[in-house]
């Protein structure tokens, strides 16, 4: 394996981190409807927890409603039961075919806890981050020393997973800087 094919196993690495940052995210809600929100959720398929997209059809008709249409009528008590139990704290209506979920503004309290869950999954993708780059300079050193690569390009190698460490770490501020700002505006 050459010090190219290295770096770009660690962009790879760090594309994978940028994308699960993203979905972790797009999980969190912010004051308008979204369907990603329910992401997380399983509920209970004659016994196979299955997402809850593929039991239903899930839609955002409104700014402050998602609405679930399930596949099988029979299946609304148990998606709604499943939707109480989540810790998004959201509280569902059904007429028997069709389940409706308001979204009341989060309070200023409920806001401020979500951006600092925000900050905490940032944080975690800084250090999954950080370890990518700390395997990556691991494994030039271990190569330089088996002398697959010269010292020259060891050391431009590490430079460059540095200078993809520091670009990484800012996609990922940026990301979580602009969810915050969803999150804090009403």
């Amino acid at each position: 394996m050459s010090a190219k094919d290295e770096i770009a196993n660690i962009r790879k690495r760090m594309d994978k981190a940028i994308e699960d940052i993203q979905k972790e995210l797009a999980t969190i809600r912010t004051g308008r409807a979204s369907i990603s929100i329910l992401d997380n959720i399983q509920v209970d398929y004659y016994g196979v927890p299955s997402p809850i997209n593929q039991v239903a059809q899930l839609g955002a008709p409104e700014p402050t409603l998602i609405t679930v249409q399930p596949y099988d009528v029979s299946m609304v008590g148990p998606i709604e039961k499943a939707i109480r139990a989540s810790d998004l704290g959201l509280n569902p209506s059904n007429d028997g075919r069709l389940i409706r979920i308001p979204l009341p503004p989060p309070t200023e309290e409920r806001r401020k806890q979500l951006a600092k869950h925000v900050h905490k999954v940032l944080e975690e993708h800084r250090t999954a981050i950080r370890n990518i780059r700390r395997d990556g300079n691991e494994h030039m050193k271990k190569m330089f020393k088996d002398k697959a690569i010269s010292e020259d390009e060891e050391k431009r190698s590490l430079d460059e997973v540095q200078k993809l460490t520091d670009d990484y770490i800012h996609k990922a501020e940026e990301i979580a800087k602009k969810k915050e700002q969803d999150i804090l505006t009403i």
